[in-house]
């Protein structure tokens, strides 16, 4: 049975920078012979998505687009080309929405660094939208049973916190700071962590935060508004030697933290710098980072198997996204609660309303 596919919908998009985001209609798009057509029934507001209204990063906008990139939803149609995903199949759109295929990165795992990249929300029209267009290689495969609000954090915060994870190295066992652990993106992350084997030292501001991130697994938390010493604090809370954590996840949407990490990682350990602060810089002192062998890395999201293997933690119940569904037409009021440091876990958006 073909799905009936209407000629409008009803969209959030990005017009002026710093915004508001526009709630309107626009046309449905049609597939190309590549590409998938998702009815997109939820979709996940990260704080790239605000980055992209306020258009704070050196990378170069489309104007107008339609924000979002944590999209899950059905294939109504698809492209003359496309075989591999099937009408009625339950797939996510992803920041990643197509690259090459065909340059050394790609070729190598690395699409996410392919030149010729297409970013959902940012370059190509995203996932804030009753129906989307994407790249049928690159869209995530999601269960024909899958909770399809519960799933969509897991196709950007959670496959970045889980690639971050996987680049530091850590192993089970050891311990792992993780810092902005009350965000959307922490949260998943001491999850993964725990999945992992891995021991979380939790780093946030606020009691609410705190009490979050101790239900969700992680074995100690310093609140940074009231800490006297964080880098004391983390240390202390990294073991009995006191020698600090394996790892450092960075995930806050502040510069400060880039400039602490450093400070508390024990030797031999790994930064993985991860949230995107605007015109924010890493530093840290040479004779430190040289002597103590420190290891400060970037990582940016993930490849399409890290997608799937992001998915298997969720489909196997082992990842609890804490999320609270809201209408489409409330996302100016989620960029404002973003803004204000007032979000715990994740604000994910309902395309009915």
């Amino acid at each position: 049975m073909t799905p009936n596919i209407p000629k409008e919908q009803w969209a959030q998009v990005i017009e002026t920078n710093g915004g508001p985001i526009s709630y309107k209609q626009i046309p449905v798009q049609q597939p190309g012979p590549d590409q998938v057509l998702v009815n997109v029934k939820f979709s996940g507001v990260c704080h790239t998505d605000l980055h992209a209204l306020n258009n704070d990063w050196p990378l170069p906008r489309k104007t107008p687009v339609v924000g979002g990139h944590e999209g899950a939803g059905v294939v109504v149609a698809k492209g003359s080309l496309v075989t591999s995903v099937n009408i009625g199949d339950n797939v996510g759109i992803k920041w990643l929405n197509s690259s090459c295929l065909n340059c050394s990165f790609c070729m190598q795992a690395d699409e996410s660094l392919c030149p010729y990249a297409e970013l959902s929300g940012y370059t190509v029209d995203g996932s804030f939208q009753q129906y989307a267009v994407a790249n049928a290689a690159h869209v995530a495969r999601l269960p024909k049973d899958a909770d399809l609000a519960a799933i969509a954090p897991i196709l950007c915060a959670g496959l970045t916190v889980y690639k971050g994870l996987k680049e530091s190295g850590a192993r089970p066992g050891q311990m792992v700071a993780i810092v902005g652990a009350g965000g959307g993106l922490g949260n998943l992350a001491i999850q993964y962590a725990k999945a992992m084997g891995l021991h979380v030292v939790a780093i946030d501001g606020g009691s609410e935060k705190g009490e979050v991130c101790k239900k969700l697994g992680a074995a100690s938390y310093v609140d940074f508004m009231t800490s006297k010493d964080l880098v004391k604090d983390v240390k202390t809370l990294s073991g009995a030697e006191g020698l600090g954590p394996h790892a450092v996840l960075l995930l806050a949407p502040q510069e400060k933290p880039f400039q602490q990490a450093t400070d508390y990682v024990r030797s031999r350990g790994v930064v993985v710098c991860i949230g995107l602060p605007a015109h924010a810089k890493v530093s840290m002192p040479v004779f430190d980072t040289v002597v103590r062998m420190i290891n400060v890395k970037g990582s940016y999201v993930g490849n399409r198997l890290d997608t799937a293997e992001a998915l298997e933690f969720f489909n196997r119940g082992l990842i609890h996204a804490p999320y609270k569904v809201v209408g489409l037409s409330e996302t100016q009021k989620v960029f404002d609660m973003m803004k204000e440091n007032k979000i715990v876990g994740r604000y994910v958006l309902d395309m009915t309303r």
